[in-house]
């Protein structure tokens, strides 16, 4: 991981390590300009983030960044030229995942030295960041129904309620035309009911239309749901159609408020704390401020026996062996590079996705040349800690530490998976400006520059830009953002909750064929 306090950032350009070949301009290099302490001369200009050719490269030569292979020369490259896809080539190559080499066990603060936050202790033993009413739908055909229900609750009806954080609905586009068995199904169930038993929801409302494919009794049974006094359900044909099932959930759900509002804060163990892991809107400064400072927070939360999940399976493609070798195990490796395969072999053979190669626009115009150093910033966000296990999308997360849960790159149905599997906070770097939050659980917005930050202040909670303005080293930036996890953890409100964003963004991954 990047120190940068061992690094010159007060020069137009930085190079990340010293088996590199390339630095990375971190403002505006004009053609011509001699990089200082060498005698390479721009011979274009180098926008920000972009990176620089510090040797002439032969074709077919790696294109080296914190000495991880990010790419080979497409022709010869001279000391100088700025690099980016249009010399840059994406090719597949031989990967040594080296299973459990670098593991090493994570050394755990004393009990009496761990941190605590103010949150929820539901009776199963979990803990809330939030206290939530969630309205779930079985079905697209329940979609209407449980947003009305939800848009009853008004702030000033909520006003009531001061231990209550909202009633939020939980709508999809599936649930039916869909794969009656199998793993496309199961996926559904268990996102549903990982928003169902949420440590950030006191009571769910769960809602179909009645001749679904996602039935609410095969539901139930299947994740071994129970219903009682905190978890009721409506079918809409069995209520009497769309109105008479709003009417019908509101007296529910005003029942469950009262409950609810029981419900108070107490001090309980940051090992509660689960922060599922985002980047969204990346640039070249991901991998060098706020992912990298993100994994610092990780490794503090670790080590107080919080959790940190790393998703986006195709954002690891090309640095996995990093973290094969850090596995806890050779079965724990085997399993991330199953999920690998699984993409490359199977699910996204000959289509134009990121795995395949091409990033989105706005990275590229961020400066990210293709998925391989995409991923080689995504990964950060982990830390440098263990691997402990590898979940499928929306399992229940029970291992403390690193971890990785198999998702998509696309941040909403990502972050589904990862809230689903129980992160009761979302952490998500972006260096573009990706406006994101969710429900239940409060999502912290960390921006990779400080132009962005300023640019999009309403939406960003945390300016890691700090590190390349000289203003804060990696140490302090690290646990700057641990700290935010804290005060978030115990009530204080993000950005993205101040905006009320959250309302569109529960996505379950739809792997499936429709029918």
């Amino acid at each position: 991981m990047l120190n940068l306090d061992d690094k010159n950032t007060t020069g137009p350009a930085i190079r990340l390590n010293s088996a590199d070949n390339v630095s990375i301009a971190l403002s505006e290099i004009s053609s011509g300009t001699t990089l200082p302490d060498t005698n390479i001369v721009t011979r274009e200009i180098i926008p920000p983030g972009y990176k620089i050719a510090i040797d002439d490269i032969p074709k077919g030569d790696p294109i080296k960044k914190y000495n991880v292979t990010i790419g080979f020369a497409k022709n010869d490259i001279l000391a100088g030229t700025m690099l980016h896809n249009h010399n840059i080539e994406f090719k597949e190559f031989d990967r040594d995942y080296a299973y459990t080499k670098e593991f090493k066990p994570l050394q755990l603060l004393p009990k009496n030295q761990q941190a605590t936050f103010e949150g929820f202790l539901r009776s199963n033993g979990a803990a809330g960041t939030r206290n939530f009413i969630a309205i779930v739908s079985t079905v697209n055909c329940s979609a209407t129904v449980v947003h009305a229900i939800a848009d009853h609750f008004t702030k000033e009806r909520m006003a009531e309620y001061p231990n209550v954080d909202g009633v939020a609905a939980f709508s999809h586009h599936t649930g039916c035309g869909m794969e009656l068995t199998g793993e496309p199904m199961d996926l559904l169930h268990r996102t549903l009911a990982g928003y169902i038993r949420h440590p950030n929801v006191a009571s769910s409302l769960v809602v179909g239309l009645g001749c679904e494919r996602c039935q609410v009794g095969g539901l139930f049974e299947s994740e071994k749901l129970t219903p009682g006094p905190n978890l009721r359900t409506l079918v809409m044909q069995e209520s009497g159609g769309t109105r008479q099932t709003i009417s019908d959930g509101i007296a529910v759900v005003e029942e469950l408020l009262k409950e609810a509002n029981k419900c108070s804060r107490q001090t309980l163990p940051a090992s509660h704390i689960m922060v599922g892991l985002q980047c969204g809107g990346s640039d070249s400064f991901s991998s060098i401020t706020a992912n990298p400072a993100l994994g610092k927070a990780i490794d503090i939360l670790s080590k107080h026996g919080g959790t940190g999940i790393l998703s986006e399976t195709p954002e690891i493609y090309g640095v996995e062996h990093t973290l094969t070798a850090r596995a806890a195990s050779v079965e724990i490796g085997q399993k991330l590079i199953e999920r690998i395969r699984w993409w490359k072999d199977e699910y996204a053979v000959g289509r134009d996705v990121q795995i395949n190669g091409t990033v989105s626009p706005g990275n590229q115009q961020g400066g990210l040349a293709n998925i391989l150093e995409k991923s080689l910033g995504s990964s950060m966000k982990g830390g440098t800690g263990p691997l402990m296990e590898v979940y499928k999308y929306g399992e229940p997360v029970k291992t403390h530490g690193f971890v990785f849960m198999d998702s998509p790159g696309f941040d909403p149905v990502s972050a589904t998976g990862q809230i689903a599997g129980g992160a009761n906070m979302i952490a998500f770097t972006t260096g573009r400006g990706s406006c994101f939050g969710a429900k239940p659980s409060p999502s912290i917005k960390l921006a990779t520059n400080t132009p962005m930050f300023k640019r999009l202040e309403e939406d960003m909670d945390i300016n890691c830009g700090a590190l390349l303005d000289g203003e804060v080293d990696m140490e302090a930036m690290g646990q700057r953002i641990f700290e935010y996890f804290l005060y978030v953890a115990s009530g204080g409100k993000t950005k993205s909750e101040k905006l009320d964003l959250g309302r569109h963004e529960f996505i379950p991954w739809n792997i499936g064929i429709t029918g």
